[in-house]
């Protein structure tokens, strides 16, 4: 009963500010959203209950009227800044009632105080992960007006950089924001007075450059106050400026160095960056600032050998990345230690036993993170190790290192399931430690668990079939099934994985793994990955023709069943605008099928085909030259059943005339063969 009591004492309180919008007096109406305001600030409760209680259509019903005193509409819209900051559903709500059309609107008021006002709530609403950030860009008008608010005041520069920074998702937006010269007007911005707009500013220009060539060049000739942008980030990575500083100033060097608009040699990145950075990951730094600049770093050196190595032995990186997992990420483990952290501030009375205590709040934190970190430094470990087989031993050789990768495939986090595959798929590359490591910890049995899990959402960066050593156990487990429905995808790097899989599993592989492999994905399925328009998956397909079709017994077998449809695949190809690459694949496979011993009469009876030959023999190209050769060598073998019925009608052909003149070739591997 009591309750009940509350709860209606509550909500009559809550009536009542909304009925004092409806006030025939105006100045009275200005005093009821006023005393609105105060009371919804830090109460979550409050906002809920006026939100329920339908005070968000009049507030814009008042910040709407042109006979409304711009006090009341500035007040109108502080309030409802006030309520967008409570939950994500009280945003919804405010979605719901068209609230950025309304606030948009108020922008083009000559107010400056109801401006600010309007761009705070603005700020507010858009940087909510609920918000579309589509609708900043739904008006064309929007962007260019928000471009001339900047110069107004600092709080117009900030709310805008921020507005800008969080709704600049993809190139889509990063062009609309450029051509209407956000570059230019935000530049200056970093010169400024205030912390909270060079800041903002800051950010923009990391999300702007992040994979755009076109921005990353144009900043890197912008000119701030007689400086470039580059010298002026670089001075902000210095140690004595803000964290959130150094670490934002990284990135926009990061992307613009990724993005081709600063080479990796260059001293801004090799003795500022990435030193910065790494000085990022150390246990000194907060949490979220070590899952930030392990990933920044990561991105940083992914492609760059050099600058893989450098980080490898700066600061012992690779070691200090073990801190990383040191955070229990099973729900089992971190509910144990809260309870543990309860008791011992309940029962401990000594004071100095007490004052070594981390608080419950601060555990909370720690755990909520657990998963960010191990997933930054998965993804560090993958970038560090790509090419390096020392660092690749340093990494594996660290402490639980391959037990960490296996608990990683089996985490609930997707995000951490994916870097550990990404790391395993970076540490893969080492031969030694397929057959040793990898071998001793089974890493396929938790990789084709996540591999089912996530194929069908996200890029599966690495080739199932590397363990070598587990490839029977893998084949138990449904490996093929899984790889031909992947060549399905209409997403193009899980094709492309899919189908080098299987072309690496069909290497030396028994006759009975070549039939499952073509059985899996079916003559139909074959084919359409010949005609796919990425040169990838036609190049990995190819590549699996040609491991499929070696062995004689194995080569004759396949082209008993599927011989009419690969010669016409090769055919098409042949004929095809293809790259000399492409064509020198496809001549490789016919050369495989001429080594086969019945199989060398499906060319023999292609008169088509052998024309072709007959015309790559004496292409511009030497490499197509040679690999046309290899299908006459292996055609005309002297020992072979029927090799002077093939010698007489190849030479009747003219392929003996082709063979003199490329004797005097001045090409000796041409010559030679």
């Amino acid at each position: 009963m009591q309750c009940v009591l509350l709860l209606y004492e509550v909500t009559a309180s809550s009536r009542h500010y909304v009925d004092r919008l409806f006030d025939p007096d105006p100045q009275k109406v200005l005093q009821g959203v006023i005393d609105m305001k105060n009371a919804v600030i830090g109460n979550n409760k409050q906002k809920a209950n006026l939100i329920v209680l339908g005070a968000v259509p009049r507030l814009l019903y008042l910040l709407q009227q042109e006979t409304s005193s711009t006090e009341l509409r500035t007040e109108c819209a502080v309030v409802l800044g006030s309520l967008a900051m409570g939950t994500e559903n009280n945003v919804k709500s405010l979605l719901d009632c068209h609230i950025i059309p309304a606030l948009l609107q108020g922008l083009l008021s000559p107010e400056l105080k109801f401006i600010e006002a309007c761009l705070r709530c603005l700020r507010t609403i858009f940087t909510s992960p609920v918000t579309p950030e589509e609708l900043l860009y739904t008006d064309a008008t929007v962007i260019p007006h928000l471009m001339a608010l900047l110069s107004r005041s600092r709080y117009t520069q900030e709310y805008i950089c921020q507005i800008f920074s969080h709704c600049c998702k993809g190139p889509d937006h990063q062009t609309i924001l450029f051509n209407h010269g956000a570059v230019q007007n935000i530049a200056h911005l970093l010169s400024s007075t205030s912390y909270k707009v060079r800041m903002q500013a800051l950010k923009c220009f990391s999300v702007l450059a992040f994979e755009n060539p076109q921005v990353s060049m144009t900043l890197v000739n912008v000119l701030v106050d007689g400086e470039l942008l580059p010298q002026i980030f670089v001075k902000m990575l210095q140690r004595d400026k803000p964290i959130e500083m150094q670490l934002t100033s990284a990135k926009c060097l990061t992307y613009m160095c990724r993005a081709g608009a600063i080479q990796t040699d260059d001293i801004c990145i090799v003795l500022k960056t990435l030193p910065s950075l790494v000085r990022m990951c150390s246990k000194e730094r907060l949490l979220e600032e070590r899952v930030e600049g392990a990933e920044t770093l990561a991105y940083l050196i992914e492609t760059d050998v050099e600058l893989q190595r450098i980080a490898s032995i700066t600061d012992h990186l690779i070691a200090m990345l073990s801190d990383y997992f040191k955070y229990p990420s099973s729900v089992s483990a971190i509910t144990d230690i809260k309870r543990v952290c309860v008791f011992l501030c309940q029962f401990r009375t000594s004071q100095r036993a007490m004052s070594r205590q981390r608080p419950v709040s601060q555990l909370d934190h720690d755990l909520k993170h657990a998963h960010e970190l191990r997933q930054a430094a998965f993804k560090l470990y993958a970038s560090l190790g790509a090419n390096d087989e020392d660092i690749r031993k340093k990494i594996i050789e660290t402490e639980n290192m391959m037990d960490r990768i296996v608990n990683g495939l089996s985490e609930s986090s997707i995000k951490v399931r994916l870097s550990a595959v990404r790391c395993l798929h970076s540490l893969s590359r080492s031969v030694q430690q397929l057959r040793t490591s990898f071998q001793d910890h089974a890493v396929w049995k938790p990789l084709m668990k996540v591999s089912r899990k996530i194929a069908r959402i996200i890029h599966l960066e690495v080739d199932l079939c590397v363990f070598s050593c587990s490839l029977q156990p893998i084949l138990e487990s449904g490996a093929i099934e899984l790889l031909c429905s992947l060549t399905q995808s209409e997403n193009l790097a899980l094709r492309v994985n899919g189908i080098w899989a299987l072309m690496n599993m069909a290497f030396q592989a028994e006759q009975k793994i070549k039939a499952d492999i073509l059985q899996g994905l079916s003559t139909e399925q074959l084919f359409q990955l010949l005609s796919d328009s990425d040169v990838n998956v036609l190049m990995k397909t190819l590549g699996l023709l040609r491991n499929l079709l070696s062995t004689r017994p194995h080569i004759d077998q396949i082209m008993s069943t599927h011989g009419k449809q690969i010669m016409q695949a090769v055919t098409l190809i042949l004929e095809g605008e293809h790259n000399i690459e492409v064509k020198e694949q496809t001549l490789c496979i016919l050369a495989n099928i001429a080594d086969g011993t019945t199989a060398k009469e499906l060319i023999m009876t292609n008169d088509d085909i052998l024309q072709k030959i007959k015309y790559y023999m004496s292409h511009s190209n030497a490499k197509l030259q040679l690999a046309a050769m290899f299908c006459i060598s292996n055609l005309v073998w002297n020992e072979e059943e029927g090799s002077q019925e093939r010698q007489d009608k190849l030479r009747d052909i003219g392929i003996v005339d082709i063979l003199h003149k490329l004797s005097q070739s001045s090409d000796p591997n041409l010559c030679d063969k």
